[in-house]
């Protein structure tokens, strides 16, 4: 695949190219194979802006989709809700024009809350849901262009390999992670992961702060526990610990955005 210059160099001919814009990727790696990538936290407007460059596949020949989710840092129901709009819209079309899908989603909560997506707004097609991007690459035959997408991905997404597997090693561990484990999780060294981390402009602790905060505003919006509670589900010494945390990383008081979220109806990544 090519990267195309802008959007409308790919919606003239998106045949073996791909188009980055905000927080997505747009691709059609042969008129067999289309799909998208997301990352970070996207929001309504950044889906809204990608719907127009997916129904591109519409009128395309009978073909497999790619959909890569593992970035994901948080989701918006606001802005999922454009893409259940979009896929019911054309629901009819899709049975006729998609044949498969591969679902790569990300690690912990958010990754099953992804991979529930079809069962709640209906699946037109088969989909299969992966955890690794080359496992799907294999499943659709098209192990090169995923690579290619792969490589596009870290350099638009700005996250290297090493820090996507660091945050998800921590998602899954916030109780004993430490950076020996972590080094060891990501096969390195723990120098050779500090350098790793000075390089993509971050630090262990910060990944560490970063990780219990996400996991501390979906315990904040999902359940009812208590500030404590969460304090120490996420791994915490203390609730006067987790409310420094929380305020330092977000700029509010766990409590007040809590309130904030529930009123808005918005998700864990707002």
């Amino acid at each position: 695949m090519k990267p195309a210059a802008d959007v409308e160099e790919y919606r003239q001919d998106p045949a073996g190219a791909y188009v980055v814009v905000p927080r997505a990727i747009v691709f059609c790696a042969r008129p067999t194979l289309w799909g998208f990538s997301l990352w970070g936290a996207p929001t309504e407007t950044d889906i809204r802006r990608i719907v127009p460059l997916l129904s591109l596949e519409l009128d395309a020949v009978p073909h497999a989709s790619l959909v890569d989710v593992r970035r994901l840092e948080a989701g918006d129901p606001r802005a999922f809700g454009v893409l259940t709009r979009y896929l019911r819209a054309n629901f009819d079309t899709f049975r006729t024009c998609v044949t498969r899908l591969a679902l790569v989603r990300p690690p912990g909560l958010l990754g099953a809350t992804v991979a529930g997506f079809y069962q709640v707004a209906g699946s037109p097609y088969p989909v299969r849901v992966f955890d690794d991007l080359r496992a799907a690459g294999a499943w659709l035959r098209a192990s090169e262009a995923v690579a290619t997408l792969d490589a596009a991905l870290e350099t638009a997404s700005g996250m290297s390999p090493v820090l996507l597997q660091l945050r998800r090693w921590l998602d899954g561990h916030l109780g004993d992670a430490s950076l020996p484990r972590a080094a060891r999780a990501v096969s390195r060294a723990p120098r050779s992961l500090q350098r790793d981390l000075r390089g993509a402009g971050s630090s262990f602790q910060e990944e560490l702060d970063a990780a219990r905060v996400r996991l501390a505003k979906r315990l904040l919006v999902e359940s009812d526990s208590t500030l404590t509670e969460i304090a120490y589900d996420i791994g915490c010494a203390s609730p006067q610990h987790f409310s420094t945390l929380f305020r330092r990383v977000v700029g509010a008081q766990p409590s007040t955005w809590r309130l904030t979220a529930r009123r808005r109806g918005t998700s864990a990544g707002s």
